[in-house]
């Protein structure tokens, strides 16, 4: 099997011959997007950075996004003057997305460089306090703001849509430690339906759909099995790994991860070893399939860490 084939075997539940990786048997592509409104230092180093949307972030050292610190929609009259930057995306070049994928026996998916994050958008444009009580109230504006974002990513999606890339990355954060940072009925009126048109649209277009999210997310897996995303990016050592093999075996894959809060900034080689077998021993217990090895790589996180990792999965 190729690293394409490996990864869509995993991901519909077909037996594996190994168990495939992202840092092995996926790839990315090059392509150009407009500037927008950047300006200021480079996303990752310290300093004062404007992003394409306009909002302003303080990143107090390298390797770190930083923190937003002018929400540009601080009453809801500001959104009647406020346009998404759809420049950056008219003058999006991706006229050599299809001979890199030809060109790659590897699992092509654009993951971080080109992301759906409705909800950490939406935050950046409020403030991420502000939105939280937006979302209590649930008023008229409130969706007058998701839908403006939403139909700027909408209209990404349907431009990567027409690539020959094989996979399309949803990117939120939804989980604290212990909960959803929401109440699940508010997540399902709000943003569900969102998340369902961009699978859709992926589908329709024979993409497959990689969401991620940090912290404990069990109580929408059910959810997100039913709008159609193919695997989840989540952080499972923060919830019951039994129970989600129980409950979502062969329903939805899972697209890593080893524990990043403590076996990979703090543990030896031999924690992040056995990590890996914790996950593969509880999550492929009924069948080899179903899981893409991954690690999240950071600053904090030594490079003999991770490369213990994928030599662990090798191994499986």
């Amino acid at each position: 099997m190729t690293s394409r084939e490996l990864i869509k075997a995993a991901l519909t539940f077909q037996e594996v011959e190994r168990i495939p990786t992202d840092r092995e048997d996926t790839a990315s592509v090059s392509f150009h997007y407009g500037k927008g409104r950047t300006s200021g230092v480079p996303e990752g180093q310290c300093g004062t950075r404007t992003d394409e949307w306009g909002c302003t972030w303080k990143a107090a050292e390298n390797g770190v996004t930083g923190e937003v610190t002018n929400p540009l929609i601080r009453e809801w009259s500001d959104l009647d003057s406020f346009t998404p930057p759809y420049d950056v995306l008219d003058e999006a070049d991706l006229s050599g997305v299809d001979a890199q994928c030809e060109k790659t026996d590897k699992f092509v998916i654009p993951m971080w460089w080109v992301n759906y994050n409705l909800f950490e958008r939406m935050q950046h444009l409020r403030g991420s306090e502000q939105l939280f009580i937006d979302i209590a109230e649930e008023e008229d504006d409130l969706y007058r703001l998701r839908d403006m974002v939403h139909e700027y990513y909408m209209r990404q999606a349907k431009m990567w849509a027409k690539t020959k890339i094989d996979g399309m990355h949803i990117a939120d954060d939804w989980g604290s430690q212990t909960s959803l940072l929401i109440s699940p009925a508010a997540w399902r009126r709000i943003f569900k339906p969102c998340y369902k048109e961009y699978c859709d649209l992926a589908h329709k277009h024979g993409k497959f759909v990689v969401m991620h999210s940090d912290g404990y997310i069990m109580d929408i897996l059910p959810d997100l099995i039913e709008i159609g995303v193919d695997a989840v990016n989540s952080q499972l050592f923060c919830m019951d790994m039994d129970e989600i093999e129980r409950l979502y075996f062969k329903k939805i894959a899972f697209w890593g991860e080893i524990d990043r809060q403590f076996a990979l900034p703090f543990g030896t080689t031999e924690d992040c070893r056995k990590c890996v077998r914790t996950v593969a021993e509880k999550m492929m217990r009924r069948g080899r399939t179903g899981v893409v090895g991954q690690a999240f790589w950071g600053v904090d996180i030594p490079k003999e860490n991770l490369d213990a990792v994928y030599d662990e999965w090798k191994k499986i």
